[in-house]
């Protein structure tokens, strides 16, 4: 049985209301004091049969694995601590220093003809380029001047079409004369046409 005492604090916290209680969301392990589960009361662990022939060449097999892996590394450290030790020494740096220039100069030279078939190629891009502006500019002057006398030999045409009209304009000196032909000549546009513009009717002049 517990005493619990009023008034002291370990009292007031187990009295006091818990909000809610969290649980964990995964299934706990078995305690070591907790007894054999009944489906496992009886039960005799009895490990799996080992077959000794298979056992001694896994573990040879594993050995010889282990050799080769061992000199592999070694091999390779080796290889690389050898790299290494050339590159830093100056066997082997004259040489990269030689090749990195070479393949320097091969850089600068194959930027130089780049640099060459692009400016060649943008001359011709830029010549092509002032060709059609101009040929654009001379089609442009031609179809104006073309305009222009298309322009005067209308004018001309209404000219000499006017000339024309002027000799049969009536003027106060042929007044008398054009009345004249007009009685001698009468014109009767009292008619009716068809489609074809035939005159198909007209009244008789009185």
């Amino acid at each position: 049985m517990f005493q619990v005492i009023v008034g002291s604090a370990p009292a007031a916290r187990l009295l006091a209301p818990r909000a809610s209680v969290l649980l964990a969301a995964v299934r706990g392990r078995k305690a070591r004091g907790d007894p054999v589960a009944k489906s496992k009361q009886g039960r005799i662990k009895v490990p799996p049969p080992v077959d000794p022939r298979e056992m001694l060449a896994m573990k040879e097999r594993y050995s010889e694995y282990t050799l080769m892996l061992a000199a592999l590394r070694l091999e390779f450290k080796e290889e690389l601590l050898r790299k290494k030790y050339e590159e830093e020494t100056g066997t082997r740096a004259g040489e990269r220093a030689k090749q990195e220039a070479a393949e320097h100069r091969a850089l600068m030279a194959w930027n130089e003809q780049e640099n060459l078939c692009m400016l060649q190629a943008r001359l011709l891009r830029v010549q092509k380029e002032e060709e059609e502006v101009q040929r654009r500019q001379e089609e442009a002057t031609a179809r104006r001047e073309q305009g222009l006398q298309e322009l005067i030999r209308q004018k001309e045409e209404e000219i000499l079409q006017l000339q024309e009209d002027v000799k049969n304009f009536i003027t106060p000196e042929n007044l008398d004369q054009r009345i004249e032909q007009a009685l001698d000549n009468p014109k009767n546009y009292n008619f009716a046409i068809d489609k074809e513009g035939r005159v198909v009717k007209q009244t008789a002049l009185r």
